[in-house]
């Protein structure tokens, strides 16, 4: 994976921890048509982000747990330890 699509993966995955966003929203900001910088792609496919319906059954774009970790292991809140992941 290059370093761009990694930091652009962070960034996606920071945007959406902040507040959960409308699958709209997320679609119009991130899309590219550079098959190179495939961002939204390869932070679903990772598990980082998911697709999820909201209290008005608008489709929501939600940082996971896997998410989390991922903040987590590339930048360290001031938390000394990282989020527990839920048995599933």
């Amino acid at each position: 994976m290059s370093d761009d699509i990694e930091s652009l993966v962070l960034d996606l995955v920071e945007w959406v921890a902040r507040e959960p966003r409308s699958y709209a929203e997320v679609f119009d900001t991130w899309r590219t048509s550079c098959p190179r910088l495939p961002v939204w792609e390869e932070a679903c496919d990772r598990g980082l982000v998911a697709r999820r319906s909201g209290a008005n059954g608008a489709a929501i774009v939600v940082i996971t747990d896997a998410g989390q970790h991922f903040l987590w292991a590339h930048r360290r809140p001031a938390a000394s330890e990282p989020p527990r992941i839920a048995a599933e």
